[in-house]
């Protein structure tokens, strides 16, 4: 079915049928339920500390698991930034969850070896992305300390693409 054949089938509907239609979508799908408890009552403070504390046990695991080993997936902040875009959260406090994956992960790192080169090309593009997204959504200057220090974290702790950060910071404050 098409957006503009959607259309045509609501407006033939009755109010109490559109009701209807919501109030079971809401029952039937997670989404829909998730969507509109955020519409209704958008705890931002909440999810950010929730989100904080996930992408935190990544790399600090609270449970003791038989291994007890960080996971280090980066796809988990990934999957809550693109969530919390979905629902319109604001861009303050995507811009603070993409940052504070990276300096979870540098914290980490400063007090362990890690040899995948994957996780530093992984944390650069996690960099260029809260950057990319902090300009475009004209917060770069609330933000920009911290990408400072990101990047100079880098540099400091010698990551094998610390010139790819150094580069991003170079193309900003031209």
């Amino acid at each position: 079915m098409s957006k503009r054949d959607l259309k045509k089938y609501l407006t033939e509907l009755s109010q109490e049928q559109l009701q209807d239609q919501i109030i079971e979508l809401y029952e039937k799908f997670a989404p829909v339920k998730v969507f509109y408890d955020f519409v209704f009552n958008p705890k931002e403070e909440t999810l950010l500390h929730e989100a904080k504390i996930k992408i935190s046990n990544e790399y600090f695991p609270i449970k003791v698991t038989r291994r007890g080993k960080a996971k280090m997936r980066r796809s988990v902040a990934q999957k809550i930034v693109k969530h919390f875009i979905v629902l319109g959260v604001d861009p303050f406090v995507i811009a603070d969850v993409m940052l504070y994956n990276i300096e979870i992960a540098q914290t980490y790192a400063a007090g362990n070896l890690i040899k995948q080169e994957l996780f530093y090309k992984s944390m650069f593009n996690s960099f260029e992305q809260a950057v990319t997204f902090s300009i475009s959504n004209g917060i770069f200057e609330e933000f920009n300390e911290r990408i400072t220090a990101i990047a100079e974290e880098a540099k400091r702790k010698k990551w094998k693409n610390r010139s790819d950060f150094e580069a991003i910071l170079e193309k900003i404050t031209l």
